[in-house]
């Protein structure tokens, strides 16, 4: 597909701009399924104020489709295997192909078309000839546009499905703002947008497209970030497992392990904190008053209980995060979101770097001792340390960092980090009764794996609450967590699925997946999907009771 302006994906990703995006052309993917035309509706709204214009793009592979009928002609039935009759269905087979396919994608191109019209917006239409995804893709990336709109999921999606193959391949690859809808049933702007900030420059950049966003559609604006205090619990509980008592010595595991708790619970918590606080400063610049609140938990499922909370409309987020390293297609909790939000998703590439952290950087020099005090702290808290004691410094007038300021930043924000000449930390700390009654439910979990996991996790929440033992509240909310968990259909239990009768398929899949996730399993096969059937069958067809069946 030959497409104006062309440029190389390098100069493109080099040109991706600051935020707030640009709307003054969207291109939309046009399919005719429920989602594209919900993408349409969403896209004029957002165009409409700046007098933008909604490209429609549909792709269809005439020439794949000629090559299949090609290799099909020798295992036609014998009665076309005349060179009259052959000639005969190669002319049937070209006019459907070449005349056919374009007349489909015309008609997709009207639809939108007229909605276009009668909103008084622009539509222009592209209909290249190619692969759906690789066509999108070339598109978005060729500098014509500025945001991409598209569907979760195609005319092609099926019992199971969530994200449809061609729109992950396309956010994954796009070089542009990607607008995902999700439910065809909520326009932006029924409730809160949510933007995600965890301190990066595409985080901002989400955040200053989202109040643009928020102005056109009347809506209020909520900043939420997300930290994670159990990861670093578990991954060094599971580290102590296997090592010996000699390598725990050379490790200073107890130290590194008391240390990691005071950076988390106390100096990770005020850094995402100290996040949100420069979010609501750049959207006090533009006069914008936001909601701003503090997640624990693990990030994605953490920000998801969120949108769920608040019946949020719109969920922006940059397509990488804070710790992203280069050549990252797609941040993690960025691609978990993008399946698990249960509103539209915009995945944002702009970036914005606030003027204080600008103006910070530019003023502020340190000093060899306080550099080097900093390159000791542990590697995934270095960036986010360094970006709290140059604000802190900023907010203080200084523009010279000593190894004392650091010391006491440290102090402040992430006890235990600031000197390796202070006291020895604790020895770690003593093991953790458990409650029958938390015993119990964590016995409901049958994944060995996510059991012991979730074990970590509950013992720390109970340390949160300076517990003596661990209860069922400490349970509860990890284990509840497993019920979003995506689950994995093997492809004869989604046959099996398939089978049942279109008006209770829906209540019967929700019935299974409550099953297997009670069991802790994460795929739907084998015996755990057979109990999951069992129970459908069993609320879909009840059985009659005993004083019914003497009736009988």
């Amino acid at each position: 597909m030959s497409m104006p302006g062309m440029r190389d994906e390098k100069i493109v990703a080099e040109q991706v701009g600051s935020a707030p995006v640009c709307l003054n052309n969207i291109l939309v993917a046009l399919d005719q399924s429920d989602l594209a035309n919900k993408a349409v509706v969403e896209t004029i709204k957002l165009v409409k104020p700046v007098n933008g214009t909604i490209i429609g793009i549909h792709a269809y592979a005439a020439k794949m489709h000629d090559r299949r009928f090609k290799q099909m002609e020798g295992g036609l039935p014998e009665r076309y295997r005349y060179e009259t009759e052959m000639e005969h269905q190669r002319d049937v087979h070209e006019d459907l192909i070449g005349k056919g396919l374009g007349i489909i994608s015309d008609s997709y191109h009207d639809n939108a078309q007229q909605k276009c019209e009668k909103s008084d917006v622009n539509f222009k239409r592209l209909s290249p000839e190619g692969k759906n995804y690789a066509c999108l893709i070339e598109a978005a990336n060729s500098g014509s546009f500025d945001v991409l709109a598209l569907g979760s999921r195609g005319l092609g999606a099926v019992a199971g499905s969530i994200i449809g193959s061609v729109c992950e391949r396309v956010v994954r690859r796009a070089l542009i703002d990607v607008l995902v809808i999700k439910d065809r049933k909520t326009a932006i702007g029924d409730g809160p947008v949510v933007v995600g900030i965890d301190g990066s420059p595409q985080s901002f950049g989400a955040l200053k497209s989202a109040l643009m966003i928020a102005r056109q559609t009347d809506t209020e604006v909520h900043a939420v970030a997300a930290y994670d205090p159990y990861y670093h619990y578990v991954a060094f509980n599971k580290i102590a497992g296997v090592l010996s008592d000699e390598a725990g010595k050379v490790f200073r595991f107890k130290e590194q392990e008391q240390l990691h708790e005071e950076l988390i619970d106390d100096g990770i918590a005020k850094i995402y904190q100290s996040h949100l606080a420069i979010a609501k400063t750049v959207a006090e610049e533009e006069g914008v008053n936001i909601t701003c609140e503090l997640v624990s938990g693990k990030p994605f499922q953490a920000i998801r209980k969120y949108l769920e909370k608040v019946e949020a409309s719109l969920l922006m987020v940059g397509k990488v995060g804070v710790h992203a390293d280069e050549g990252l297609d797609i941040g993690g909790n960025t691609e978990n979101l993008l399946r698990v939000a249960p509103c539209h998703i915009w995945i944002g590439q702009k970036t914005h770097y606030p003027s204080l952290d600008v103006i910070a950087e530019e003023t502020i020099m340190w000093s060899e001792e306080a550099d080097a005090m900093m390159s000791r702290a542990p590697d995934f808290v270095r960036g986010i340390a360094r970006t709290s004691v140059i604000r802190q410094a900023h907010a203080q007038g200084h523009t010279f960092i000593t190894s004392r300021f650091v010391e006491d930043v440290m102090k402040k924000m992430m006890p235990g980090g600031d000197s390796e000449d202070q006291a020895p930390v604790s020895a770690g700390f003593d093991p953790l009764d458990w409650s029958a009654s938390a015993t119990a439910l964590l016995a409901t979990l049958s994944d060995k794996a996510l059991q012991e996991n979730i074990r970590l996790r509950a013992e720390k929440a109970a340390r949160r609450d300076a517990a003596t033992e661990v209860l069922p509240q400490h349970v509860q909310p990890c284990v509840a967590e497993t019920s979003h968990i995506e689950l994995e259909w093997a492809a004869a239990s989604l046959a099996r699925l398939q089978r049942v009768p279109e008006m209770f398929r829906a209540k019967a899949r929700q019935t299974i997946e409550d099953y297997v996730r009670a069991n802790g399993a994460t795929r739907v096969e084998g015996d755990v999907a057979e109990g999951g059937f069992a129970k459908a069958r069993k609320a879909m067809c009840p059985e009659p009771d005993a004083t019914e069946r003497n009736d009988d």
